[in-house]
């Protein structure tokens, strides 16, 4: 059984982010998908494609949805998968690339412990870079 991994985004960001996460890591240990979503896009129709991505990266073990801007459509049809109940789903908002990273490099942990991985990852990738000291 494994954990799955849909990332939903505005446009291609989160295909752009797994590309190179992957190409960072070298390869890719989870199924993973992503899901762009455009500016005029139909909710309703985003979103049936969602619960199909998450019946089939569903392994067993539930699905981690990473969307990058909390209260937008994309965070919203991410939201609305959690209310379905079919598939255990977590959903976490503000994705970067430390924290998509993360989980990529944490494979076999269970749904709730990758949230906590990709929420220290996600957080301990932003810095401030002052060279002025």
């Amino acid at each position: 059984m494994s954990i799955g991994l849909l990332i939903i985004t505005h446009g291609d960001i989160g295909k752009h982010m797994l590309k190179t996460a992957q190409s960072t890591l070298g390869f890719c240990p989870i199924q993973t998908a992503t899901l762009s979503v455009a500016q005029n896009c139909e909710p309703d129709t985003v979103f049936s494609k969602a619960v199909k991505l998450c019946k089939k990266l569903d392994g067993g073990d539930g699905v981690l949805v990473l969307t990058d801007m909390y209260g937008s459509t994309p965070s919203n049809i991410a939201n609305r998968l959690q209310e379905l109940k079919t598939h255990q789903v977590q959903v976490l908002a503000g994705i970067n690339l430390p924290m998509l990273i993360r989980v990529l490099n944490y494979p076999s942990l269970n749904l709730y412990e990758m949230v906590n991985k990709a929420l220290t990852g996600g957080h301990d990738g932003i810095l401030h870079c002052d060279t002025e000291q």
